[in-house]
């Protein structure tokens, strides 16, 4: 998440988003989410729309997107809903930006195993480059945002950025993260340890080995 605080409501806004309605390749995936709801549930696919009315606002800055107010207005007209209803779904969810964020979103967990792990000298990487808390730098290239476990405990510490989650850190690691984005490429995502998979022991896995390279069947073997 970015400030938890809305945008204010003005008429430089009103005249930027009021006029929002959702694009072709956007709506067929909103009438897609609310056709998985029986008849008179259809309101049950607010959080996947306000998902693709963030991306959609993504798309149109350049950022992983955010709520104007007049975009949740326009999510509650076509399901039907109370603003305030999707009001409250878009500031519960830390998933939902409320006002606007850099090209790219940069979530450090900073929960105690990502902590333990050296999550504080990723925030020092984060500081050198101009990042603050809940704030986005001056060149409109990064919103830095302390967050909560992302459940990648195993692989501590670990950056969400936009999408993309970022694991087995180390400052010199996010740094080269980092310096990739900046120069328009995508780096590997998942862990950054040389020769580790996914979550397994650093030193290789120790059970259920001959699923290294493929799937393997144990049934017969138990």
């Amino acid at each position: 998440m970015a400030d938890r605080a809305l945008a204010p409501d003005t008429p430089e806004l009103r005249a930027a988003w009021g006029d929002f309605a959702f694009a072709p390749a956007w709506e067929e995936k909103a009438k897609a989410a609310i056709a998985r709801y029986p008849a008179g549930r259809q309101k049950s696919a607010v959080m996947a729309l306000l998902d693709y009315a963030q991306r959609q606002v993504g798309e149109a800055t350049n950022t992983q997107g955010w709520l104007p107010i007049p975009v949740i207005e326009y999510v509650a007209t076509y399901l039907d809903m109370p603003v305030i209803r999707v009001l409250e779904v878009a500031t519960f969810y830390t998933m939902y930006n409320l006002a606007p964020v850099g090209r790219f979103h940069v979530q450090v967990c900073g929960t105690t195993p990502c902590m333990l792990r050296g999550s504080d000298d990723i925030f020092a990487v984060c500081a050198k480059r101009g990042m603050k808390r809940g704030h986005t730098t001056d060149d409109g290239m990064w919103t830095l945002t302390e967050v909560e476990c992302m459940g990648n405990c195993a692989t501590a510490p670990m950056v969400q950025i936009n999408d993309g989650n970022y694991e087995d850190l180390t400052p010199e690691r996010f740094e080269a993260v980092l310096d990739k984005l900046s120069a328009g490429e995508l780096p590997k995502e998942g862990t950054q340890e040389p020769g580790r998979h996914t979550s397994e022991p650093s030193g290789g896995p120790t059970t259920l080995t001959a699923m290294v390279g493929e799937n393997h069947d144990y049934r017969g073997e138990w």
